[in-house]
């Protein structure tokens, strides 16, 4: 049986390579994650994915964080020292003339900016960033006084007492805004405190919001699969899987959303390799945020021996290669829906803008290159 199990892997692995390998010359990662990764560093801080020179952004939102990550897992797996260089001292700045751009914590899509810290840390030993990124890990499960608590609504209270999060709300991209600065977290500290906190704040998302299918709406009373948001779904549980510890109580149940959610999205993939505006819906128009960060999950997932690499390789490859039809002369992808709020309204999906260049899509593109170049 043992000798069975490692042929089966073995063989896996082997797929694996042939699917996620040999690129042709428009979707060499190589050359997608340098062009990425560069137009990032050229143009200003956004303005929630925008990235308009005026008026300037009074803060720095997580449409940035995914990106300015995403360029420093290329430069560290590529060796680009230049690149490097450059992010560090981007970086730098948030500690002394770009402070004011740190996010108020008090908001849970404002305390994912702690990651950029913590990771730039664990890459340059920084402690000022150590400690700049541990107030927002930290922050985001504080204690809270008395007149804090009687400020929430009586359904935070209620979560709160049940040990998760005071900015818990239960809203489809919380799932990776909440994990990914607890998971930087603990990998800076190797303190369990954060992870655990990451993998039970995940498991009581996953039992409130997940649907029998293995979908999420936009909210409980917003019935649309919207792409985007499931994909911030995909990309944070593949993300926290990553790194949590094998015995970790809520991994088995986490693994089980995860794998549910990706059999599903593979019956909606289109002809062409894309996923839609809204997943389930043919007739929606093909958005590139929501397909990045899908490929991004399958690919995670083929390359761990969580998914079939025979099924899931080959979608994710046929995905990866299609994305690049949309990427412009500039380097920006285009067809990125923006930034949407909830509402219970069918046309109202169909009708967002699309954007080009917007940091949901930008971001989306460098974690795929990353993830492609894992060995």
């Amino acid at each position: 049986m043992k000798k069975l199990t490692l042929f089966l892997l073995i063989s896996s692995s082997i797929f694996a390579q042939k699917e996620l390998t040999n690129w042709p010359a428009k979707a060499n990662p190589l050359t997608v994650g340098k062009r990425t990764a560069e137009r990032f560093m050229a143009v200003p801080h956004s303005r929630y994915g925008v990235t308009f020179p005026n008026p300037p952004a009074t803060q720095i939102t997580y449409p940035d964080v995914c990106t300015w990550l995403g360029a420093l897992g290329f430069a560290q797996k590529t060796n680009d020292a230049d690149l490097l260089k450059r992010l560090n001292e981007k970086t730098s700045l948030l500690l002394t003339t770009e402070a004011h751009l740190q996010p108020k914590k008090n908001h849970v899509d404002n305390f994912v900016f702690g990651a950029i810290p913590l990771a730039f840390h664990l890459q340059n030993g920084n402690q000022d960033l150590k400690k700049l990124g541990l107030a927002y890990a930290d922050e985001e499960f504080k204690t809270l006084s008395p007149e804090e608590y009687v400020s929430l609504k009586p359904e935070v209270r209620n979560w709160y007492a049940a040990g998760l999060s005071w900015v818990t709300r239960f809203w489809m991209d919380d799932m990776y805004m909440i994990t990914a600065v607890q998971a930087k977290a603990y990998e800076a500290t190797k303190n369990r405190k954060y992870i655990d906190r990451a993998g039970y704040e995940m498991v009581a998302y996953l039992d409130t919001l997940q649907n029998p299918d293995g979908l999420f709406y936009h909210a409980p009373d917003v019935p649309y699969y919207w792409g985007r948001g499931d994909g911030w779904l995909a990309a944070g549980m593949a993300d926290l899987l990553k790194i949590l510890p094998k015995d970790n109580p809520h991994r088995p149940r986490i693994m089980r959303g995860y794998q549910d959610m990706m059999r599903v999205l593979l019956k909606h993939q289109d002809a062409n390799g894309m996923w839609h505006q809204l997943i389930n819906d043919p007739n929606s128009w093909p958005e590139t945020s929501c397909t990045g960060m899908f490929t991004y999950a399958f690919i995670v997932g083929v390359k761990n021996g969580w998914l079939p690499s025979a099924t899931y390789g080959k979608a994710a490859r046929k995905a990866w290669i299609k994305l690049q039809d949309y990427v412009n002369e500039n380097g920006d992808l285009t067809e990125i829906c923006e930034g949407t709020n909830k509402k219970n309204d069918h046309q109202y999906y169909l009708d967002r803008k699309r954007i080009v260049g917007d940091l949901h899509g930008q971001g989306p593109l460098l974690w795929c290159v990353n993830a492609l170049l894992e060995k």
